[in-house]
C-alpha cells in the first residue's frame, strides 16, 4: 500500500501493526510539538493585578491548522482498521461517547484481530 492511499483514502484494510505505527508516530510528533510550545510559552502567563485572574496565551493558529491537517489521515487510518474487522467506518463515531467510547475504539482498533481472509472491504492486509 502506498503512502497516499494509506494516509488519505478511506478504502481498504490495514492491520494492527500499521495502525499502531501511525498512532505512535502521531503521538510522538504532537508530543514534541507540545513540549516545545510549552517551553516557549509556558512562562508567559500574566496575572491581572486588579482581579488576580491568570491569563494564559492562546494556542497559535498554525498549531490549530496542524491538528486539522492531521485529522484526515487519522480518520482514514482508523476507518481502514474498522474495515479490517468487517465493520463500517461509521464505527469511528463510537469515540464520541464520553469516557467509554475512546476505550472501546482503542481496544477494537488496537488489539482485536481483523477478519481472516477477504471481506467486503478487500483482501487481508499483509501485516
Amino acid at each position: 500500500m502506498d503512502w497516499r492511499k494509506f494516509l488519505l483514502s478511506f478504502d481498504g484494510r490495514i492491520g494492527r501493526k500499521a495502525f499502531w505505527l501511525f498512532t505512535v508516530a502521531l503521538i510522538v510528533v504532537f508530543g514534541i510539538i507540545g513540549g516545545v510550545m510549552g517551553a516557549i510559552i509556558g512562562g508567559t502567563a500574566s496575572v491581572d493585578p486588579n482581579t488576580g485572574q491568570v491569563a494564559l496565551p492562546g494556542m497559535p493558529i498554525w498549531l490549530i491548522l496542524l491538528y486539522l491537517v492531521a485529522l484526515w489521515p487519522a480518520l482514514a487510518v482508523q476507518a481502514k482498521r474498522w474495515h479490517d474487522q468487517d465493520k463500517s467506518a461509521w464505527w469511528i463515531l463510537i469515540g464520541l461517547i464520553p469516557f467509554i467510547g475512546g476505550l472501546i475504539s482503542l481496544i477494537m482498533c488496537g488489539f482485536i484481530v481483523g477478519t481472516p481472509g477477504p471481506n467486503r472491504f478487500g483482501e487481508r492486509p499483509m501485516a
